[in-house]
């Protein structure tokens, strides 16, 4: 219950009002940010009870309010509503959004109690309102409310009919996030935390930050009644690449003046450190910690949200589908390319409606909004929201930001080879390898669930390539670009050329005459860890009925996530045999102190390999394999009473694997409803093979079930994360 006195002159009319904070936030689902500040969703009534100082008729009194939001409130731009009881209230007859008060069967009139239930439309501009009433000449100010998106109403844009998934998508705090490469996912914990604290204050001042707001703030507030607009000026808030936004990206080695992307755990320390100094961009970020954030600041709106990770995700820059890789003659990729493939990349998907791509819905549903800065989008870093149903089908004309999307799941990859004069030779077109093991959390379970599917239609088919020559098409306004299929799943079917006798000593082509076949793939001889020697295995096998004699050139590099070398580790030039009918088994090992200096930021290692017939040198092959470091294990237990204000204790275990001493160690701990914020513990240095055990207090505020996320850090390691669930009895 609210109650606001009346003591200035409006108490001649008006007693007090109760705002019934607590009913109608349990009943619009926003009790849990706050049963004291009155958050409602538009769409649906909340209940109103204003006692006046004498009794009210109908016949002859007229009770009118005013709800507006932002700095130049209208009526025409549906910012401000004349409404009342009775509904007789004179209003534009050009006004959007109009609210309605009806009286509540438990009024009494004649007491001069109005029990009000009061409905703001579901096309209502999300935003914070001031509500004032006015009777007789007196007028008064009655509450300051927030008004949310509703995915329980079906008339709001963003319904979602679904209940469970409405609990996954709006109310979880709690997700997981999928890093690491198509053949090793990781899972890792996020913390939403989007009903902590402050966040509908924090989320409404990212509106008002946008640029949008400071070139035309009644356009601005006005359009914020619609899903499409919000998502993409969210997208644009999160970087920081346009002016005020919430994270600094930074995809290098240096994270000098803030922490390394990798730091975090969850959204609500980032958003709350921005809006504590002021708007200073939170340094730093890469794209999982982009969409973490997003997905929290579009669940507290309202608009449902689930965060996504795209493996081998193409970055296409010059709008062509393909994306192209040079290697030298000893393997090494070479870094002067626009184009790449991530090893990943996260974007977040929205659910709304469509309308303005089509009237029958066909592009409703889930939508992809990427926040992390790749390309500019009207001028600004942002990108989306763009139909997921749209990319399936190819339809890459349709906005927003369709074929950069398109692109990152379906492009198709060239492999080609650098000559020390320059010139190239295409080993192969690999149609398959873009756009893996597309996946997000599951409804209610944290099981990994593969929607690649809804993306493409699956690899091989021809469906499949008629979408790619379709989408490509609309790029190209008509110009076709034929690419060749080749390439097999986890291992590369290498490709025998020659020079062209067009163009000697230029283009490149492959051979059409019959050429032994070589088959190169790779075999990890245990899992690799972080900490630990690598070791690998290249078998090739062919179908020759003679001795062949190879160069074998390997090289061995650390990738960012972004596809980009980080350092190259170590090259190794080999002479080999291969005898026919036997398979040609090279090891290939790599120490952990030859890597550790180039991976405490990388956990990828691309390993490549150039073979030359040295019988016929323009039988050329390569091959290339990546290799995801697993981390070290951390533990993490809790015991003592798990209820609400109560203290319990939370056990770090961590063993140092290497044979070297770890400096600048550090545990972090954060979670929504167990620990406010995040709290950091310094630790000393650990020595090889020695372990440290921390205890920390906690004291939960929130029941239900949360989850407990640890980072622990050193200067060799990097990051290194776990978590546990918690059950908080009430």
């Amino acid at each position: 219950m609210s109650l606001n006195w009346f003591n200035d002159d409006s108490h001649t009319v008006f007693r007090e009002v109760d705002l019934h904070s607590e009913t109608n936030n349990n009943e619009h689902h926003t009790s849990e940010i706050s049963v004291d500040q009155l958050i409602v969703r538009r769409g649906q009534s909340f209940k109103l009870t204003l006692k006046l100082v004498q009794p009210f008729n109908p016949g002859f009194d007229q009770l009118t309010m005013t709800a507006e939001t932002g700095l130049f409130p209208s009526e025409d731009k549906g910012t401000m509503s004349h409404f009342g009881f009775p509904d007789k209230v004179l209003h534009s007859g050009s006004a959007k959004a109009v609210w309605k008060a009806e009286l509540h069967k438990s009024s009494s009139p004649e007491t001069g109690v109005l029990t009000l239930s009061i409905t703001p439309p579901a096309d209502t501009p999300i935003g914070e309102y001031k509500l004032t009433a006015k009777l007789q000449d007196k007028e008064k100010m009655l509450a300051n409310l927030s008004v949310l998106f509703n995915p329980w109403s079906p008339d709001d844009w963003v319904f979602m009919p679904n209940e469970a998934e409405r609990q996954e998508y709006v109310m979880n705090e709690q997700g997981i996030i999928y890093r690491g490469g198509g053949n090793y996912i990781v899972p890792m914990s996020w913390d939403y935390g989007q009903f902590e604290q402050g966040m509908v204050e924090i989320c409404m001042k990212i509106l008002d930050r946008n640029l949008k707001h400071w070139i035309n703030p009644a356009d601005d507030a006005s359009a914020r009644s619609d899903p499409i607009y919000v998502s993409r000026v969210v997208s644009a808030m999160i970087n920081s690449s346009d002016e005020g936004g919430v994270v600094t990206g930074n995809w290098s080695s240096n994270f000098n003046g803030g922490v390394p992307p990798t730091h975090w755990n969850g959204s609500y320390a980032i958003l709350k450190q921005w809006y504590k100094t002021y708007y200073q961009s939170v340094k730093y970020g890469q794209c999982w910690v982009f969409a973490g954030v997003m997905c929290s600041v579009m669940r507290l709106l309202g608009i449902p949200c689930r965060v996504v990770t795209n493996f081998q995700s193409a970055h296409d820059t010059n709008k062509n589908l393909t994306i192209d890789n040079y290697f030298d003659y000893n393997g090494v990729r070479e870094t002067a390319t626009n184009d790449s493939i991530w090893n990943f990349h996260v974007w977040v998907e929205g659910w709304m409606r469509r309308p303005d791509l089509a009237d029958d819905g066909k592009y409703d549903g889930w939508q992809v909004v990427d926040p992390t800065p790749q390309e500019r989008s009207d001028g600004l870093f942002c990108c989306g929201p763009a139909s997921v149903a749209a990319i399936l089908n190819g339809e890459t004309d349709l906005k927003y930001d369709v074929p950069f999307v398109f692109a990152e799941v379906n492009a198709d990859a060239v492999y080609w080879l650098v000559r020390k004069n320059g010139s190239k030779l295409k080993i192969f077109s690999d149609t398959d390898t873009v756009g893996q093991y597309i996946s997000t959390k599951s409804v209610g379970s944290n099981k990994r669930m593969d929607i690649t599917n809804t993306y493409k239609h699956r690899e091989g088919t021809a469906k499949e390539r008629n979408v790619f020559r379709y989408a490509l098409d609309k790029i190209q306004n008509g110009d076709m670009l034929i690419r060749n299929a080749a390439g097999t799943d986890g291992e590369f079917v290498s490709r025998t050329l020659e020079r062209s006798h067009d163009a000697p000593g230029t283009d490149i082509v492959a051979s059409s005459a019959p050429q032994p076949q070589l088959l190169i793939r790779f075999e990890e001889v245990s899992k690799p860890e972080n900490g630990k020697d690598v070791s690998l295995k290249m078998i090739l096998s062919n179908d020759s009925s003679f001795t062949r004699t190879f160069s074998v050139n390997i090289s061995v590099q650390a990738m960012k996530y972004t596809g980009q070398p980080a350092g190259n580790i170590q090259t190794e030039v080999t002479e080999q045999k291969m005898l026919p009918g036997k398979d040609l088994v090279i090891p290939i090992l790599v120490p952990f102190s030859t890597y550790h200096k180039y991976m405490i930021q990388s956990k990828t290692m691309a390993v490549s390999a150039v073979v030359t017939d040295l019988q016929n040198e323009y039988n050329t092959y390569l091959a290339a394999h990546r290799v995801v470091l697993a981390n070290p294990p951390i533990s993490i237990t809790v015991s003592g009473e798990s209820r609400v204000n109560e203290e319990m204790t939370a056990e770090m275990v961590f063993m140092n694997p290497v044979n070297e001493t770890l400096r600048n160690c550090s545990l972090s701990l954060s979670g929504s409803g167990l620990i406010i914020g995040e709290e950091t513990v310094k630790l000393p240095d650990l020595l090889p093979n020695n372990r440290v055990c921390v205890q920390i207090v906690i004291a939960p505020y929130k029941s239900g079930e949360r989850t407990l996320l640890v980072n622990f850090s050193s200067a060799s390691l990097g990051d290194i994360k776990t978590s546990c669930i918690v059950n908080i009895k009430p």
